[in-house]
């Protein structure tokens, strides 16, 4: 089995082994993986964070063996937590990264960075706080970053810079978590799903205060929260049904 970490900023993880193939999600600054299959030109990854799989670039990651990437997810993850900070190279160049990269691998990659980061279980009450830091984000179908992300790329954003891990997709979410009955019951930072006519939860968004959700849906955005679903003001109308509500934490 072969390993990677990413060395760049954001770069897309693909569907198909092919530039024009759909971005499914994203392998941000310092995230590791396995190498499933590697190709000329791709490889098949299955990330460390939440097992998910997909193409990436070979160009766009750094190999690393085994016993070092054991080493870097045995230990608590560190995350930068400013919207934009800088890393430097050995050779003095900078490069960019964003909210949310790992910076577990700085030293097997060479690289330095002094900008603020978290590493420690955050409390629940900060789930909103960090959630404010992707507000207006535009809505990008496979994106994790404050530049372009879809809804449970929000979610999960916002829970790993707070310690917590998600899956990637909204259907693998809600397998996490206690079910909750009621609107009622749920408190700020819960997690509340929602479901097409074929019965297939097809997003989610992160329940606030007073019955508001904050959610990516052309852009990260906070609406009302009822019984029905999501009510968009503007629109005058649910654009969402709600099918369960989930405490994670």
């Amino acid at each position: 089995m072969q390993y990677g970490i990413c060395n760049l900023s954001i770069v897309p993880l693909r569907l198909e082994s092919d530039d024009t193939s759909e971005m499914v999600s994203q392998v941000l600054y310092g995230d590791t993986f396995k190498i499933l299959e590697q190709r000329k030109k791709w490889s098949r990854i299955r990330l460390a964070f939440d097992k998910y799989e997909g193409w990436i670039d070979n160009k766009q990651y750094f190999e690393i063996d085994e016993v070092l990437y054991k080493s870097l997810n045995d230990n608590p993850l560190k995350v930068s937590t400013d919207l934009v900070e800088c890393i430097q190279d050995e050779n003095e160049q900078l490069n960019t990264i964003v909210l949310g990269s790992t910076l577990n691998g700085l030293d097997a990659l060479k690289h330095s960075y002094e900008g603020p980061f978290c590493d420690i279980i955050q409390p629940k009450s900060n789930i909103i706080t960090t959630a404010f830091k992707y507000l207006n984000a535009p809505y990008l179908w496979g994106g994790k970053t404050p530049f372009g992300i879809d809804c449970s790329g929000f979610t999960q954003m916002v829970y790993k810079l707070n310690g917590y891990k998600l899956l990637r997709d909204a259907s693998q979410q809600a397998t996490q978590g206690e079910a909750l009955s009621f609107i009622e019951e749920s408190e700020p930072g819960d997690l509340a799903f929602f479901d097409n006519n074929e019965g297939n939860i097809i997003h989610v968004g992160i329940i606030m205060q007073d019955n508001y959700i904050i959610h990516a849906h052309g852009k990260v955005r906070i609406d009302r929260l009822d019984h029905s679903g999501i009510y968009n003001a503007d629109k005058r109308m649910h654009t969402h049904k709600l099918r369960v509500i989930k405490k994670v934490i």
